[in-house]
């Protein structure tokens, strides 16, 4: 018989394999798969400092903010007036600014065309 402790582990253990994976979470308003308005990109100086969802952010990882798709979802973000696109992973809350519905890391955002910019137009969709 095996001792209460290691039944437990065994259990987790039988768990965690068997069970569907959750990292991939789902958007569950339908309204957010596909969004159009301005983005605008974080400054080089929040280089290091954490995001809300507990993350260091990095000024080369592709990576955004938007104010309620669940942390870890992925996106892809269209630049509206010359048809640059990346994907990026939602880890932070933002932007604060009404006006706008993303901001992407520095890296994103160099890929979009959108340093120098400030801002452009953008769609946003869902992306597995």
């Amino acid at each position: 018989m095996w001792p209460k402790n290691n039944i437990y582990s065994a259990a987790i253990a039988i768990f965690l394999i068997f069970s569907p994976p959750t990292w991939a979470p789902s958007v569950s308003n339908a309204a957010e798969l596909v969004t159009e308005g301005r983005a605008s990109y974080y400054a080089d100086r929040f280089h290091g400092r954490k995001t809300a969802s507990g993350e260091t952010f990095r000024i080369h990882d592709f990576t955004a903010a938007h104010r309620t798709l669940p942390f870890g979802t992925s996106v892809k973000v269209i630049n509206l007036d010359n048809g640059k696109e990346v994907v990026v992973r939602i880890n932070d809350r933002g932007p604060h600014l009404k006006s706008r519905v993303i901001d992407v890391s520095p890296a994103a955002a160099h890929i979009l065309g959108l340093i120098g910019k400030g801002t452009v137009n953008v769609r946003i969709e869902a992306w597995n």
